[in-house]
């Protein structure tokens, strides 16, 4: 796996970095969305799916699927405004079947989006993935990292879904998808499973740093982390950005929430009894926040997508909460229990 991914970054280095030639430019927006188990309604007998089957206590049916297909779909084309996204991370996608359902059968079918995704040892069988705007985002190679586990006994977790592709200016852009191993079972007790996950993402980007004169890395996904988390702070080294572009440095990674959290509504993409959390990241390594680079964002083009439809009252602790699919195993008919993030950049080509 390692001599693949290897032979993956040689082969994007094939394609340098090109200037700041053109005067034209475009928006180019990015979300990464958890989209709380989006299943189809078959068993795979090769994982644990029991659970989203008619038959089973979800009474996951065909109408209920083909109502979140659409209500995905729904998210990330208001997300994208009068643009859809040109890049859509996705956690929580269960196999090709729903990917391919959703670009075709879904509100999105004539959005012209394609999906690359990891085929993961997960138990449940649940992936990250991928969409993009095939004329904004050529991928030219991709791979998946997988992540080992911290004892014998811990259950596999989801690969990490790496895409080394050109933009419409021919500049290169490597995309890190995430879904970090879960909370369940005690934050500390299953940190260091995240800490491994972590340690396998920024290997990669180091390997990056090496063979790239001008790095442009994007890291999207549910990392099941808080900014100020060891896996954040410490070993992906994801710092709040500089106040002047000169102390930017290429070859560090900047997180594009961690300072507006703290005064943003809602505060955080998921909430945990009564407490919003963020959990759900847009990390840019620093070439990305110089705003002379061909292809850059700033804090200020990053937040939580909240609109009204995707909340709703929290009975119990008070204020909004995400519009879930389930509560627990009610049926809810909602969203997800996530919310997206987002994130805009401009494009010069």
């Amino acid at each position: 796996m390692r001599l693949f991914c290897l032979a993956i970054l040689l082969l994007s280095c094939l394609h340098p970095l090109c200037g700041q030639e053109g005067r034209d430019s475009l928006l180019f927006r990015v979300m990464t969305y958890n989209v709380e188990n989006l299943f189809d309604c078959r068993d795979d007998s090769l994982t644990h799916d029991e659970e989203f089957l008619p038959q089973s206590i979800r009474h996951w049916n065909y109408r209920r699927y083909r109502q979140k297909l659409d209500h995905v779909g729904r998210v990330i084309a208001a997300a994208g405004e009068w643009q859809l996204p040109a890049l859509v991370a996705l956690c929580e996608v269960e196999n090709d079947t729903v990917l391919r359902d959703l670009t075709r059968y879904s509100l999105l079918h004539e959005a012209g989006y394609r999906y690359l995704m990891t085929h993961s040892p997960d138990e449940r069988g649940i992936d990250v993935a991928l969409l993009y705007q095939r004329h904004l985002f050529k991928p030219l190679a991709h791979c998946c990292l997988s992540v080992p586990r911290p004892t014998p006994s811990a259950r596999p977790t989801r690969d990490i879904l790496y895409v080394s592709g050109l933009l419409l200016n021919q500049d290169t852009l490597d995309v890190f998808v995430t879904h970090f191993p879960s909370r369940s079972g005690g934050a500390k007790e299953t940190e260091p499973y995240r800490l491994l996950a972590a340690r396998q993402v920024k290997t990669a980007i180091d390997s990056i740093y090496k063979v790239r004169r001008n790095p442009q890395i994007l890291l999207m996904g549910d990392l099941n982390e808080y900014p100020t988390g060891k896996a954040i702070r410490q070993i992906l080294q994801a710092d709040i950005p500089p106040t002047l572009p000169d102390s930017l440095s290429p070859h560090r990674l900047y997180h594009l929430m961690a300072r507006k959290i703290r005064t943003q509504k809602p505060s955080g993409s998921y909430k945990y009894q009564g407490i919003w959390y963020l959990l759900d990241h847009i990390i840019v390594s620093g070439n990305l926040l110089r705003p002379s680079s061909p292809f850059h964002t700033d804090e200020s083009k990053a937040g939580i997508f909240s609109p009204s439809f995707l909340l709703t009252e929290d009975a119990r602790y008070g204020g909004l909460q995400p519009y879930r699919t389930y509560y627990g195993m009610q049926y809810q008919g909602g969203y997800s229990d996530h919310l997206p993030v987002v994130a805009e950049f401009t494009l010069i080509y």
